[in-house]
């Protein structure tokens, strides 16, 4: 069930209720983002689920409990895309959306690329490799992050969180495309990538609760 398109200066957003449309094609590169209720995911429920094709099109599924009159994780759709072999997955701190979205869903999400990894194998100049210091940085691009702790649980999310939601995945592309460079640059590439494609169980790690301590840890 589609919900309501909302629109900003640079994208059109696409709200859905539940899961996305049935046959929609979204590209072999498909920036993913998530909005839980906290940042534990065990503990916070998955609330929201952005991706964009890099099309300047984002579109949000919003996922609602059945105490709420909600499918919950009912969404065979947007399951299929985020564990398809054929399309890559394109995040920024893929570490804790990867987690969410594997408890969440009950599915393996990969192939995967993380844009803060990337930044850190890279940008070994600095320690600020959030998503608003990189688009800043390489793009140019100045994002707010206001709506960053608002409540994504709520039944009906306003303008302004849909527009911050949609923001987080609007310039994935554009930075993979820099931080690609930048890697072929310092030769660390291929080093990226090992990283990237531990992420799946990297997530199962932190599910089953080898994150504190870690388990790579002494």
């Amino acid at each position: 069930m589609a919900g309501t398109i909302q629109f900003m200066a640079n994208a059109t957003i696409h709200l859905h209720k539940h899961d996305l449309p049935e046959g929609l094609t979204l590209g072999p590169v498909l920036a993913v983002d998530t909005e839980a209720m906290g940042l534990d995911s065990r503990r916070d429920r998955l609330c929201l689920v952005q991706m964009s094709a890099g099309d300047g099109i984002v579109h949000l599924v919003q996922v609602i409990p059945p105490e709420r009159g909600g499918r919950g994780a009912d969404c065979p759709n947007l399951k299929r895309v985020l564990s398809d072999p054929n399309v890559v997955k394109l995040m920024h701190f893929a570490r804790f959306d990867v987690a969410l979205l594997q408890h969440a869903l009950g599915i393996r999400v990969a192939p995967v690329r993380c844009t803060k990894i990337a930044a850190k194998l890279v940008r070994t100049y600095t320690d600020r490799h959030g998503l608003k210091d990189l688009c800043r940085d390489l793009l140019g691009i100045e994002l707010s992050k206001q709506q960053q702790t608002s409540d994504w649980g709520a039944a009906d999310l306003t303008p302004e969180q849909l527009a911050y939601a949609a923001s987080d995945v609007l310039h994935l592309h554009a930075l993979w495309t820099r931080l690609e460079g930048l890697l072929i640059r310092e030769n660390r590439l291929a080093l990226a990538q090992e990283c990237f494609d531990f992420l799946p169980a990297r997530g199962q790690l932190d599910i089953l609760g080898w994150d504190a301590p870690d388990i790579f840890a002494h």
